[in-house]
């Protein structure tokens, strides 16, 4: 789909884990929470922080060695999100930066909102926790439609929910699939860099309208955007 790159942008939506917000210790906390209930040393930072945006799942293939259709993988990723649900939001915070860009967002009357592969059960108390879910113009989780990113759907609906067209829209993301669904929706795409991508990511092939290893370089291109 072609974007046009020139026009205003009249709102910006963002990815949860690992774009707007830092949960990678959370989800850290929980998984050796886990593992210490399976008899386990504390598991690896660095590679819990990599696997973070991509969901329960991922973390019990990366901690324990047990098959996805086996009854054992289903126990424990019911455990780990448990544990999660029970400690959302104990160290969980915005990105540096985050707050600053917001702010400017809200100073130009400009609606921001979330759309997440996270279930709405872990993405509304954690908003409501960290006190951003009154800010949201709107908030897009799996719950709300037939088909989760990379597919444009819930971009879409974001995009009608805040009355803003995609092409005035910007997509703000950490992950492949996140670019990929903002491209099909029409929008332009940031890729943030700072979030929670491992050694063997390449960005740069993304296609991303930018690329930011800050939320201070997005707000920079932002107000270039609209100057």
């Amino acid at each position: 789909m072609a974007i046009n790159e020139s026009t205003t942008v009249t709102s910006v939506l963002f990815d949860l884990d690992g774009t707007l917000l830092d949960t990678a210790t959370d989800f850290f906390g929980a998984i050796n929470r886990l593992r210490k209930e399976e008899g386990l040393p504390d598991g690896d930072y660095k590679s819990i922080r990599y696997t973070a945006s991509n969901g329960a799942a991922a973390l019990i293939d990366l901690n324990f060695q047990v098959t996805r259709n086996s009854s054992k993988f289903e126990e424990l990723q019911r455990r780990l999100l448990s544990h999660y649900e029970q400690h959302i939001a104990d160290t969980t915070q915005l990105f540096k930066g985050l707050d600053t860009l917001l702010d400017w967002l809200e100073s130009q009357a400009m609606p921001w909102g979330v759309v997440t592969n996270k279930p709405e059960r872990f993405t509304t108390p954690l908003l409501k926790k960290l006190q951003l879910h009154h800010r949201c113009a709107t908030i897009i989780c799996p719950d709300h439609v037939t088909h989760t990113k990379p597919h444009p759907e819930p971009l879409l609906l974001a995009c009608h929910q805040v009355s803003s067209p995609p092409s005035e829209t910007v997509y703000i993301g950490d992950h492949s699939r996140d670019i990929v669904a903002g491209q099909r929706a029409g929008m332009r795409t940031i890729a943030a860099l700072y979030g929670y991508l491992s050694p063997e990511d390449k960005p740069e092939k993304w296609n991303a309208t930018f690329s930011a290893t800050s939320p201070d370089e997005i707000l920079e291109w932002l107000q270039q955007q609209n100057s």
